[in-house]
């Protein structure tokens, strides 16, 4: 079920909000199911963050925390309105009221995202976002080798060396080397695939440290190398 605020359920019918209805195989809310196209052919923007839970699982406060992050903790920022509009519920269809995706095309990016969609529902352009970066990639070295292959085979390379999917591949994830050479029950080889984590780990000092090698290192050189978002 959809998490909604009481006083939006007195403008609509509670039972109609209760009937299911099939999308792809998967029982939602009747009023998604019959609006399911707007939300299906939502687009993604690169920046948007999505806060993707089981209902009643921490999805308001994770919400609220990120708010508050985005603002940098200013209180009064996050009090500018209510938390189902600073961070809308994408597949939300109530009558007589914007939906979800009517909501976020009003609002501005960076965008918060909430959603109980199952994963397989998500819409195609949040999937797309991350591809193309990837084909993009792909494409470079494909011309680096003078290497040409089909738009079929560029698709299929780029599933497969998706992080998701070299995460769970034992024969890319150093699973099978032996624990004595590489404990993987401390962390795991593959860890987020994400730019910009060195900040979890790195102190101020320790990166102004790095950042004074590195200029050292590499000077004389035009190569720059992306180290966050």
């Amino acid at each position: 079920m959809i998490d909604i605020e009481d006083d939006m359920l007195k403008t609509v019918d509670i039972h109609s909000l209760q009937t299911l209805a099939p999308v792809h195989g998967v029982p939602v809310e009747i009023e998604i199911a019959k609006n399911w196209e707007c939300v299906e052919t939502f687009q993604a923007r690169s920046d948007d963050v999505v806060i993707a839970t089981y209902p009643k699982a921490g999805t308001t406060w994770m919400s609220e925390i990120v708010d508050m992050i985005y603002n940098g903790g200013d209180l009064e920022k996050c009090r500018r309105d209510v938390i189902y509009k600073r961070v809308p519920v994408l597949e939300l269809q109530i009558p007589g009221m914007p939906s979800g995706v009517e909501t976020l095309k009003a609002t501005p990016s960076p965008r918060l995202v909430k959603t109980h969609l199952p994963i397989q529902l998500m819409p195609e352009s949040f999937w797309e976002k991350n591809s193309k970066k990837r084909k993009s990639e792909i494409r470079k070295i494909l011309q680096f080798l003078e290497v040409e292959l089909s738009d079929d085979i560029l698709e299929k390379i780029a599933f497969h060396t998706s992080f998701e999917e070299m995460k769970n591949n034992d024969m890319v994830n150093y699973r099978t080397v032996h624990k004595l050479l590489l404990d993987q029950s401390c962390t795991s080889f593959m860890r987020k695939g994400v730019v910009g984590d060195w900040k979890n780990h790195f102190t101020v000092a320790q990166n102004e440290k790095f950042d004074e090698d590195y200029k050292r290192q590499m000077s004389g050189t035009d190569l720059h190398f992306k180290t966050e978002i």
